[in-house]
């Protein structure tokens, strides 16, 4: 029975679920699977190494990788090829191995489009706010315009960044789509969107706190995380007391998950199981 080793690079991944989503998948089929966390604070290790990792990763025999924040960005310069999707979006969480070629995906903006699909079904989006332009923004903002959203507003504390990620997505999706807005215009922004994404690692357990002020949500929006790490954020329990519909990010990485299962075995996952298993393994 051929085995597969996978690995997940990132920072403050020790806590991660991917492993055991992986890991019950795998046992499912009948799979022998090993899923290891690579984090690169306990290795003492910048996002930079993510190159050398992926090196290593190949020479040891594994058959894939995944990656996460903060080195969806830095690893693509590293790689071999990239699939039209990592092209589109420069950002890669998903490394498979062709012989000696490491070859990057994106199964983040899928993963992203059918959690929001499934949770958001009739969600107004004619005007989204989406805090971060990282790795993760990019994919969150191609979903949102690939589902119709008439314009998505990129905020950044790095101004330049969500500048960049705009100026991508227009060129992408047509004039009018997508801009980058400043976080000192959050107020109007907010006050004017029909939703708010966070695509920042901010609420996560390394990263308390919330992307934008609470005083700044109010009950027409609905708004959604792509932290699943905890479930609800407190972005996500003070929209949900002001009333707000949410969207938490475990369909995401449910399904970006079941994505990069097939990548990796050539086998096609079942996500409502997948589900099942985030489920069991968030609740106390």
């Amino acid at each position: 029975m051929t085995g597969h080793l996978i690995g997940l690079i990132g920072s403050t991944i020790t806590t991660s679920l991917s492993p055991a989503l992986h890991h019950r998948e795998a046992d499912h089929h009948g799979l022998r699977y090993l899923y290891r966390t690579i984090d690169i604070d306990e290795l003492g290790l910048p996002p930079e190494a993510a190159g050398d990792l992926v090196r290593s990763a190949r020479r040891l025999g594994f058959t894939g990788l995944n990656i996460t924040h903060p080195c969806k960005q830095t690893v693509i310069e590293h790689l071999d090829e990239l699939s039209p999707d990592a092209a589109r979006l420069g950002a890669v969480n998903t490394v498979t191995f062709d012989g000696d070629r490491a070859i990057g995906h994106n199964t983040d903006w899928t993963g992203f489009a059918e959690s929001f699909a499934r949770g958001l079904p009739d969600a107004r989006t004619r005007r989204v706010v989406q805090t971060g332009a990282g790795g993760a923004g990019a994919a969150v903002a191609h979903a949102l315009l690939t589902l119709g959203a008439d314009e998505v507003t990129v905020v950044d504390v790095r101004p330049s960044r969500a500048q960049a990620l705009a100026a991508e997505l227009e060129a992408r999706f047509g004039p009018g789509r997508a801009r980058a807005g400043a976080v000192a215009d959050l107020k109007e922004l907010l006050a004017a969107a029909d939703g708010l994404v966070n695509a920042t690692p901010i609420g996560m357990v390394a990263h308390p706190g919330m992307p934008v002020p609470d005083a700044l949500l109010h009950p027409e929006l609905w708004v959604a995380d792509v932290i699943y790490r905890p479930m609800r954020t407190e972005l996500l329990a003070h929209a949900a007391s002001l009333g707000c519909r949410t969207l938490d990010g475990g369909g995401m990485v449910v399904f970006q998950a079941a994505h990069a299962f097939r990548l990796f075995t050539g086998i096609a996952p079942d996500p409502e199981r997948m589900l099942a298993h985030l489920l069991d393994l968030v609740t106390p």
